[in-house]
């Protein structure tokens, strides 16, 4: 953190200090989860569906906490707020507000953030000190947490904002005040919330809207820079009538940076990355089709800061992402398992399923494709789901394991597709799913693949030792 006293931290926050020295200078980072403490670091205590983080203020200060910030008296040195939450964001917007020499960089789309984003940030560190949003820390909790990490040479700030209602987003940027705008597309994740997919965008646009060029109080010298993905109807025309810079990526000859001469390779996608300055070849070490969109928005950011498109497909062809569960691929006794239980939209599904076929025609083997519910899909459930189902047929995946849910198999005709050899499986329960696995012969290749509550991690996890344990077995 940008260092401050006890007494500036009090004034920002409208708190009151509690056994500790006004003068004391801070400059470690918080933490809201008390287990995660180290010494140094200061300890927020933010209110929880279960339990009340004042409680643990005395073992935050026992881990190495140098103070708390609470909303009580717990005896443990602190600034006592009336809102931790809102202390929390009235700090990061201190602290952004004094960093006027660097760039904050705002991200978000209905999929596709936190791999952007962990790309993007490697991308950046090219050209200086680079602070990420950790794994999908995209919230009114996240986004202000990652602002507390930045330091006086912080170069880059790389902000994942996620919205499941209209002004989240308007708040994110409230308090982090980017710079530059990457809308990555609109799709359908979240519809259960929003309505539609327009009311989508609206919520999505709210970054574009609120670039810190269109607010009259900031004091940024770098010009709003709208970078928009051209894969849906809505988010190339985010920045319409707005006193911003466009750049629009995608795959077509149209937008500003864009993947010519596409071809994949063992799921992996291979393509020369072409923008006004010139081109260069990039070869991703990340899995699956959706991925060249991800590394076109990291790339397009990344251009405007001035890094050259040389060095950016140096470090794309290079990239590996560090958040868990996306696309994960284990290759265990000849078995090959995409783990994929992040989430899920009908999006990403079809990207995962199309990944999916081509890595088991390559391989010879079967495809598994192992699905559970997707979630916040209202009214368009049944159908959304049935699509997805259609599409495993399509795309000639040979076995489609339903779990825990028959929404991709109710009224799946597969006489009317492509691919009628699909075999359906409805299970019940992960262990159910599990006991699958007997028929998956070497050279298969498996997806798992759900939305988070599903908890198909779990499942994926189970799997993996159980053809470890068969290989152990055999050698």
């Amino acid at each position: 953190m940008i260092p401050l006293t006890i007494a500036e931290i009090a004034t920002i926050t409208d708190g009151d200090i509690y056994e500790l020295d006004p003068s004391m200078v801070v400059t470690e980072n918080p933490e809201i989860d008390s287990r995660k403490v180290t010494d140094g670091t200061f300890f927020i205590a933010l209110p929880g569906e279960r339990v009340d983080g004042n409680s643990y203020a005395l073992d935050a200060i026992k881990a190495g906490a140098s103070f708390a910030i609470t909303s009580i008296v717990t005896g443990a040195p602190a600034i006592i707020v009336q809102d931790s939450l809102v202390a929390m964001q009235k700090l990061a917007s201190h602290v952004r507000a004094n960093m006027s020499s660097s760039t904050f960089i705002g991200i978000t789309g209905s999929h596709g953030k936190t791999t952007t984003k962990d790309l993007l940030g490697q991308v950046l560190t090219l050209a200086g000190e680079t602070v990420v949003s950790e794994g999908s820390f995209n919230n009114e909790l996240g986004v202000p947490l990652t602002i507390l990490r930045c330091t006086p040479a912080t170069k880059f700030c790389v902000l994942e904002m996620g919205a499941r209602h209209k002004g989240d987003i308007k708040l994110l940027c409230t308090i982090a005040q980017p710079q530059i705008g990457l809308v990555l597309v609109v799709g359908s994740a979240h519809i259960g919330e929003f309505g539609d997919q327009a009311a989508i965008a609206n919520a999505k646009s709210e970054l574009i809207q609120n670039l810190s060029a269109n607010n009259p109080e900031s004091s940024d010298l770098l010009g709003g820079i709208a970078v928009l993905g051209n894969y849906d109807s809505f988010t190339p025309h985010m920045a319409d009538g707005l006193n911003l810079k466009r750049v629009i990526f995608g795959e077509n000859n149209r937008c500003d940076v864009r993947a010519a001469d596409l071809e994949f390779r063992e799921g992996r996608a291979h393509f020369d990355l072409v923008c006004a300055s010139g081109r260069a070849p990039v070869a991703l070490r990340l899995l699956g089709l959706h991925q060249v969109a991800n590394a076109l928005g990291a790339a397009a950011v990344a251009l405007e800061v001035g890094i050259s498109i040389d060095s950016i497909a140096s470090v794309l062809s290079t990239a590996e992402v560090s958040s868990k569960w996306r696309m994960e691929l284990h290759d265990i006794d000849d078995h090959l398992l995409i783990n994929d239980s992040y989430n899920a939209n009908p999006e990403s599904m079809g990207a995962a399923l199309r990944t999916l076929a081509l890595l088991s025609q390559e391989r010879g083997g079967s495809s598994w494709a192992f699905l559970g519910k997707m979630h916040e899909l209202g009214a368009s459930e049944a159908e959304e789901h049935l699509r997805i189902g259609r599409l495993a047929s399509e795309l000639g995946i040979d076995h489609l394991v339903a779990i825990g849910t028959n929404l991709y198999l109710d009224g799946l005709d597969l006489d009317t597709y492509a691919g009628d050899e699909m075999q359906t499986h409805s299970v019940l329960t992960q262990e159910g799913a599990l006991g699958m696995t007997e028929h998956i012969q070497p050279g298969d290749v498996v997806l798992i693949k759900a939305s988070r509550a599903e908890h198909l991690d779990e499942l994926s996890e189970k799997m993996v030792a159980t053809w470890e344990h068969r290989q152990a077995s055999v050698e």
